[in-house]
Parts: structure tokens; C-alpha cells; sequence
């Protein structure tokens, strides 16, 4: 029979938690989507997934529907659990219930998290009033009322478990490189501040042994000799540091089967159009102002979340050192109120400043020197990881606190209510007809394309050169030839315009097929709407041919000799993917084989 300890954990995981979640996103249940800044995105990469899952595609890389069904390689750079969690979940609910189902199991997963940090340093309770800040932080229901960043969103469930990590006495490089891998299949711009902050706190640690261990007491007369200070710092830096590399590479490697072809293929994408003026960090910095109203407004938003943040933050860490100094001059006091281990608040602290200081301006020499920082975009997205430091240091403000498991619970409750009411009148987003989930699912049944993602398209293509109207393959004997009856993009000769003006008639277009069988008289050139990309491979007549295209928009030529043709276009894994899957199958071994290792072999 289980134990009261073991039904009151049960009953923390399997009800509070969830309805934790549940509470913190239900305007979305009582009002349904909100129609964010990436919304759109997310759910066209959920919608053309799914369609390749029910086709059998395990694991896609190809986004067939973006640019107008031409397609573009976005799962090949874009990590993978949001969008296939999306696709899963378009597959077994109703299209209008994915975006919300996905939002809840997201902020649960994020309560999860967040109290398995504080109950290692706080009792029940204050564990899960933390969960309850965390997953209804302002910055969380920002992403998920009004940016609606899905996979950012399920990122920020992995940081508090990469905060436990490095704090825990003796970090382990496979703990550390659990959610190091998580934050890198889950969200790029959370991988990276995932990583520094690994890199950040474990230097840390290291600083702090030193001078803990060069301000020990020598040894006393007639007791063993003490080592001394420089060989303790030698052997703790030398054990931390290695920790850390190890951590690393693992945390890379595990990953690998995405995170190599992702790396390696940015030479065939124009990737730089992901920083283009407004999506730099120097024009995101607190309280920027730029030529563009839209952009000023969220980033208005941002600033003063951070703000409110950094200041409750900064408040909870000073009540916590003056309580903490409070104690030390009073030892018997710590009976009462035992302190927490002593590099934890130091860290906070740091990691705090240090978050504030990237905020302004004057942090840009780091963003440019500091390898793939400029593809956070957004400084304020590092109020993420902030968010992680203000619920937990509030558990260890806490964790003497007494309170009841009823009162704990409605206050565990009612915090996510209140700020998630507040959350939906000022970041909800409306949704036009257009933007309805049910909409864009009828759109894409009926070979509606979607727009092109800049810094996913080819570097052989333009995009203000596709048609956004185009058939499955025509032929030509001018290779650069538009399809018949198709209509030019207007971008061509209206740089203003803005592709979501086109109108559901203008985007009706036809994926390429893959398998054709022509006679022609005369030789042509068979043109297909499908931009070309390395990893194409075409077979004409049972023979592959290296296909070249010069056209502005990208699009695939394969030119025809007179005669039957029969011509198969497959997606061919390239060396770097093979490369990738190999590297982490055998990380896979390398993290499991220490636990093969301690178990004995019984036959």
C-alpha cells in the first residue's frame, strides 16, 4: 500500500501540475488560438509533417507546401521536436485543439521541471508555488499568447533542468548533457543560451572552489597535512573543467543526426537573411526605437517585461543574501533556516547581472565576438532563462515558509489564473478568417502553397522571382520560361508588397511530381516547381544526371532528349546526414554504456 509521502508526490505530479498548466493557458480553451507573431509558421510546418508522417516519411526534411509548393528544406534546419510533437498532435486532434493541446503540455512539462529543480533545495510547497511562477511567468505566457513561438515555448522547459545540472555538488557530464541535447532538438536560439549558461555557470563554479579552497584553514598541530590550496584548485578545476568539455561534446553529439547537416548545410540557404535590420540584436536591445511601428510596439513589450523581471529578481536574490548573512552571524539560527549550498546564490546573482548587462547596448562587442549569439535575434529572449532564476530563487526564499497543502495548492492555482487573465487581454492576438487553424487546413487539403521562409530558400533562388501559382512541371524549350497562365509576383515591380496580401486564388499551385513518363518529339527542357537543392537526386532513363538551374527563381530544370523519358526525382541522404546519425548513434553508446557497465549480467 502506497506511503502518505508517495500519494502526496503522486498527487503532485499526476493532478496539480497539469492543472498548473491547465490554468495558466485557459483563455485559450475559453476563446480558442491566438493568432501570434509565428503562429502561421508553426502551423504549416505542423500541417505538411503530418502529411508526410501519414505517407511515411519518419523523419521529413523537405517543407513541400512552403514556397508555393516548391518547397524549401526547413526540417533540415529547423530542430525537431516542436514541429513533430505539432504533427502528432494535428494527426490525433482536431486542428483547432493542436495549438492548445500543445501550449498545455508545454507549460506542464515546464511545471515538471521547474519544481524537480526547487524540491531539491526547498520543501513540497515552496517546490510548487515555484512551478506555478515559472509556468505562468509574464515572459512565458508572452511567447505563448502573443509571439506563439512554439518550439521556444517547449525549450523553456528544459532550462530548469539545465540550471539543476550545473548546480548540483558534483555535476555529472551526463546529467549536464540531458538537457543540453533537449534544448538543441527543441529551439536553436534556447540551445544557445542553454550552452553559454552552461559554459557561464560552470566557470563559476570553478572560481568559487578556488577561493573557497585558497581561503581553507591550514592544517592543525599533530592532524595529517592538508593539500595545499594550489593542488586542491588544480585538482577541482582540472575535475570541473573536463566535466564541462565532456558535457559539451556529449550534449553536441547526441544530436548530431540534426545539428551536423544543419551546420553544414547553411551553405546551400541564404541563412543570413535571419538577421536582417529589426532581426539583429543591436535593434533589440531595451527600449530600441526603429523605423518600424509593429517591431517598436513588441519591442516596447519586452522591454518592460524585462524590466519588471529583472527588478523582482534582483529583490528576491537581495532578501535572500540579507537573509542568508542575517543567519551566518547567528548560528543558531541555522537550525531554523539552513542555508542553501554556497555557490548557488552567488551564481544567481552573477547569472542575473549578467543577463541585465546583455540587455543594453553597450553588451554588442559580446554579441558580434561570441560565435552564433547573433542568431538569437532577440537579447530580451534571454528573459527565458532569467524566468528560471526568479521561480527558484522564490523557493529558496520560501522554503521555510509554512503553509498548508490545501493553501499551497489554491495558491499554486490561482497564481497562473490571475496572471494568465491578465496575460490574455494584453498579448492575446486576433485571428482574421484567413489566420483560423480550420482555414489554413482547408487551404493546404486543396495544394494551397505557403510563402517562402527567407533564410531557408536556396542560394540559387530568389523569391521575388517565384509565382506563386505555378503547376506541378511544364515543358519549354527556354529553360527560364514562366509556366502558362501564371501570374508574375508582384514583389517584382511593388517592393512594398507584402505576400500575405495575396489572395487565396493567387496561391494555388501544385507540388512537383516525382515520378514522370513523357515522349517528346524534341528535345525540351522539363521545368518543375520544385526548388532545386543538393540533395535531389534525378534519374533520367535509369541514369543520374546532374541537373543545373540558372533560373531566378530557383526551380529544377532537367533537360529532355527527343524520345520516352522516364524521370524518378528522390531525396537522397547525403554524407553529412549519414555522418550526423552516425555520430550520435554512437554518442547514444557512449551515454549508455556506463549504465550497461554497473548493472550485472544475469543469463
Amino acid at each position: 500500500m502506497p506511503s502518505g509521502h508517495s500519494r502526496t508526490r503522486t498527487l503532485v505530479l499526476v493532478v496539480l501540475l497539469p492543472l498548473i498548466a491547465f490554468a495558466a493557458m485557459h483563455p485559450l480553451v475559453a476563446h480558442g488560438c491566438s493568432c501570434g507573431h509565428d503562429f502561421d509558421f508553426h502551423l504549416q510546418s505542423w500541417l505538411d509533417a503530418a502529411r508526410q508522417l501519414r505517407l511515411g516519411a519518419l523523419y521529413p526534411q523537405w517543407a513541400v507546401s512552403s514556397a508555393w509548393n516548391a518547397g524549401e528544406p526547413r526540417y533540415v534546419f529547423y530542430p525537431p521536436l516542436s514541429w513533430m510533437l505539432g504533427a502528432l498532435l494535428t494527426l490525433l486532434v482536431p486542428i483547432t485543439t493542436a495549438p492548445i493541446l500543445f501550449t498545455w503540455i508545454a507549460l506542464a512539462l515546464s511545471a515538471w521541471t521547474m519544481y524537480r529543480l526547487a524540491r531539491d533545495y526547498a520543501p513540497r510547497n515552496a517546490a510548487l508555488i515555484a512551478a506555478a511562477l515559472y509556468a505562468a511567468n509574464p515572459y512565458m505566457l508572452f511567447t505563448a499568447f502573443e509571439r506563439t513561438s512554439y518550439a521556444e515555448l517547449l525549450a523553456a522547459a528544459w532550462l530548469p533542468l539545465l540550471l539543476r545540472a550545473t548546480l548540483q555538488p558534483r555535476p555529472r557530464a551526463r546529467t549536464l548533457a540531458i538537457p543540453l541535447t533537449l534544448l538543441w532538438l527543441t529551439n536553436d536560439p534556447a540551445a544557445v543560451i542553454g550552452t553559454y549558461a552552461l559554459a557561464t555557470i560552470l566557470l563559476l563554479r570553478i572560481a568559487l572552489e578556488l577561493y573557497r579552497k585558497r581561503h581553507a584553514p591550514a592544517a592543525t598541530s599533530g592532524s595529517a597535512p592538508l593539500p595545499t590550496w594550489k593542488t586542491r584548485r588544480s585538482a577541482v578545476a582540472i575535475n570541473l573543467a573536463i566535466t564541462t568539455l565532456t558535457a559539451t561534446i556529449l550534449g553536441l553529439a547526441l544530436p548530431a543526426f540534426y545539428l551536423l547537416p544543419a551546420a553544414f548545410e547553411r551553405r546551400y540557404v541564404q541563412i543570413a537573411l535571419a538577421t536582417i535590420p529589426n532581426m539583429r540584436i543591436q535593434d533589440n536591445f531595451l527600449f530600441v526605437r526603429t523605423s518600424d511601428t509593429a517591431h517598436n510596439a513588441v519591442l516596447h513589450t519586452a522591454s518592460l517585461l524585462a524590466c519588471s523581471l529583472l527588478a523582482f529578481t534582483c529583490l528576491v536574490l537581495a532578501l535572500l543574501i540579507y537573509r542568508q548573512a542575517r543567519t551566518r552571524r547567528n548560528p543558531a539560527l541555522i537550525v531554523q533556516n539552513p542555508l542553501p549550498p554556497v555557490h548557488v546564490l552567488p551564481i544567481l546573482g552573477v547569472v542575473t547581472l549578467f543577463i541585465a548587462f546583455l540587455l543594453t547596448p553597450l553588451s554588442l562587442p559580446f554579441w558580434k565576438l561570441l560565435p552564433e549569439l547573433q542568431f538569437l535575434q532577440f537579447p530580451w529572449r534571454l528573459l527565458s532563462l532569467l524566468a528560471v532564476v526568479l521561480a527558484f530563487s522564490v523557493a529558496i526564499l520560501f522554503r521555510n515558509f509554512r503553509m498548508g497543502t490545501l493553501g499551497t495548492a489554491a495558491t499554486a492555482l490561482l497564481i497562473p489564473i490571475i496572471f494568465s487573465a491578465a496575460a490574455a487581454r494584453l498579448y492575446t492576438q486576433p485571428c482574421d478568417n484567413s489566420d483560423l487553424p480550420q482555414t489554413r487546413a482547408q487551404l493546404f487539403a486543396t495544394h494551397h502553397g505557403d510563402a517562402p521562409t527567407d533564410e531557408y530558400t536556396p542560394v540559387t533562388a530568389d523569391n521575388d522571382h517565384l509565382s506563386s501559382n505555378n503547376p506541378g512541371y511544364w515543358l519549354s524549350t527556354d529553360p527560364n520560361a514562366p509556366a502558362p497562365n501564371t501570374l508574375p509576383n508582384p514583389a517584382l515591380t511593388n517592393p512594398t508588397f507584402d505576400l500575405a496580401d495575396l489572395t487565396p486564388e493567387q496561391t494555388v499551385s501544385t507540388p512537383a511530381p516525382h515520378h514522370l513518363a513523357i515522349t517528346l518529339p524534341q528535345p525540351e527542357t522539363l521545368l518543375l516547381n520544385l526548388r532545386a537543392y543538393p540533395a535531389w537526386q534525378v534519374t533520367l532513363n535509369n541514369r543520374i544526371i546532374t541537373t543545373q538551374t540558372q533560373r531566378d527563381d530557383g526551380l529544377l530544370t532537367v533537360p529532355l532528349p527527343a524520345g520516352p523519358s522516364h524521370i524518378d526525382i528522390a531525396w537522397r541522404r547525403t554524407r553529412d546526414h549519414t555522418t550526423g546519425l552516425i555520430v550520435s548513434l554512437v554518442a547514444l553508446l557512449a551515454f549508455a554504456f556506463p549504465t550497461f557497465r554497473s548493472r550485472k549480467i544475469k543469463f
